[in-house]
């Protein structure tokens, strides 16, 4: 008896799972069933900066109709020769923005944007931070000079989160993170950035200070100068005037109470 009460509540819940996938997937099917597919590049393999790509790096993939996606291609040979500024994993959609400009040559150029500069800045350990700028790093550029006629050196703040492009001849961070102490580090700025940059670096000291790369904040600061450094050298002694309480009607006597720091003096008059 207790077996076949089993067997009936075991059939009844196979029927009650039975019903609930059919009508899942009814539903599924109506929301996702006639939606169209198209044909995008992806890469055939995992793709570093600066390759030239070919055939043999790119495939296609169904891609939803539905599921927008900026600056994809849909034949792969419109990408022959075009070369790769960001690195591209296996299977990711390639798109306009990770490819350098059509004619781009392989090297430090297919990083360029259009309307960008690359500048190159000539460093030491204290400069790129013990070794720690990496391709991809972001800084702000400071310069400490002294100004034409003044008498004390400041520092100043010329660039806010300047994108490093490379460090001595290498493109790519080092895949285990560690340092390396370069001579020269490339920076990516628009042209007036590179002006300044280039005028900062002949007036004194240029030094990077890294940044978190999703801080996108570039707060206004004002200059440094050696009295921010020194601090003041305290209060004046401080002087109180108190006129005293009134005399009686006719007097002609006041009292003036001066103090000198904690020195406390009355003169009558």
């Amino acid at each position: 008896m207790k077996m076949g009460r089993l067997g009936v509540a075991l059939l009844m819940a196979f029927l009650f799972s039975a019903v609930i996938t059919f009508f899942l997937y009814r539903h599924v099917k109506r929301l996702y069933g006639s939606t169209q597919l198209i044909k995008v590049v992806v890469a055939a393999k995992p793709l570093d900066t600066g390759t030239p790509l070919s055939a043999g790096d790119l495939t296609l993939v169904d891609w939803p109709s539905t599921v927008v996606l900026d600056g994809t291609f849909h034949k792969p040979e419109e990408l022959n020769g075009r070369v790769v500024m960001y690195p591209i994993a296996y299977k990711e959609p390639v798109r306009e923005g990770l490819l350098a400009a059509p004619g781009a040559t392989v090297g430090l150029t297919a990083k360029i944007p259009d309307g960008m500069r690359a500048v190159a800045v000539v460093t030491n350990e204290v400069n790129n931070v013990s070794g720690f700028l990496f391709p991809g790093s972001h800084v702000d550029v400071l310069v400490s000079f002294r100004p034409e006629g003044a008498k004390d050196a400041m520092t100043t703040t010329v660039l806010q989160n300047v994108e490093v492009l490379s460090t001595g001849e290498r493109l790519q961070p080092d895949p285990n993170g560690k340092p390396q102490n370069v001579k020269v580090v490339t920076v990516l700025l628009a042209p007036p950035d590179a002006e300044k940059l280039l005028l900062a670096s002949n007036q004194g000291t240029v030094q990077f200070v890294l940044r978190n790369a999703s801080d996108q904040a570039q707060p206004v600061s004002r200059p440094v100068n050696m009295k921010d450094l020194q601090g003041g050298s305290g209060p004046a002694p401080e002087v109180v005037a108190k006129k005293a309480a009134p005399k009686p009607v006719g007097s002609s006597v006041y009292e003036v109470e001066t103090y000198d720091g904690a020195k406390k003096s009355t003169v009558k008059f």
